[in-house]
């Protein structure tokens, strides 16, 4: 089952579906515009997102974010 958190953040992956989303843009739509927190949260809730679906379904594309992966391509 998953948090609210990580489900809002899944639900912006699956919007942006083959796109990479910065850590940044994660952060504003997941925890708010008015996030003044440390990005690393992003990083801890992708690791448990990792968990829950599998490692290979989110990649990191370093320096740029997080991309959700298709398991059928």
């Amino acid at each position: 089952m998953l948090q609210p958190r990580e489900r809002a953040l899944l639900e912006v992956l699956l919007r942006h579906r083959d796109r990479v989303v910065a850590k940044d843009r994660l952060l504003h739509a997941v925890w708010g515009l008015d996030t003044t927190g440390d990005a690393n949260v992003v990083e801890v809730y992708v690791s448990a997102l990792r968990r829950k679906l599998g490692a290979t379904r989110i990649a990191t594309v370093r320096g740029l974010g997080y991309r959700l992966v298709d398991p059928d391509a």
